[in-house]
């Protein structure tokens, strides 16, 4: 019995190698790269429309009275092209318009400065606020939560003469202020 066993055995084992398909060869592979890279936190102040970063108000004074002009006012300023690739905030300083060539105190009855509000407005839903005559400044600062593309626009508003509406100011060829907007990203 032993012997009809085995060659049934050879007979199995044959047949499983003949009924076995051939594994085929790949004619294909495929490698993996991963590409990365990275975007810095980054804020660009723009360009003034028109290249002019002047506020000219002209004469400051009524030249019958002596006094600051009530009307005075210029056209805003617009800054184009501004952007900021992350949360940002948007800050306006600003310094008083002060005679440039009479620097000594100002005799009674006279000032050589005048104080105004500059206002940048569009970058945030509350514009950036600076009144150089005061002596705190919370609304200069202003946070934008996302990045951001967009024109800003800079304005003068509330002019006085420093010191008080009761005084003149003295004659000086050149009063000189200034007016700065600084967008900083913020991590």
């Amino acid at each position: 019995m032993m012997n009809k066993a085995i060659p049934l055995a050879l007979v199995l084992t044959s047949g499983l190698a003949v009924s076995t398909p051939a594994f085929a060869q790949s004619t294909s592979d495929a490698k993996q790269f991963a590409v990365i890279g990275n975007v810095p936190a980054l804020c660009a102040g723009g360009t003034i429309d028109g290249a002019n970063a002047t506020f000219d108000l002209g004469v400051l004074v009524d030249t019958s009275t002596g006094f600051l002009r009530t009307d005075l006012s210029a056209p805003a300023k617009t800054i184009s092209g501004s952007f900021c690739s992350i949360r940002s905030t948007i800050r306006v300083d600003a310094t008083p318009i002060a005679a440039q060539t009479f620097t000594a105190a100002p005799p009674a009855g006279f000032a050589r400065t005048v104080d105004f509000t500059a206002t940048a407005s569009g970058w945030t839903t509350t514009p950036a606020r600076y009144a150089t005559g005061s002596a705190t400044h919370p609304d200069a600062t202003q946070t934008r939560s996302t990045a951001f593309t967009g024109d800003i626009s800079v304005a003068l508003s509330q002019f006085a003469t420093g010191g008080g509406a009761t005084l003149r100011l003295v004659a000086d060829p050149t009063y000189l202020g200034t007016v700065t907007v600084t967008l900083t990203a913020v991590d």
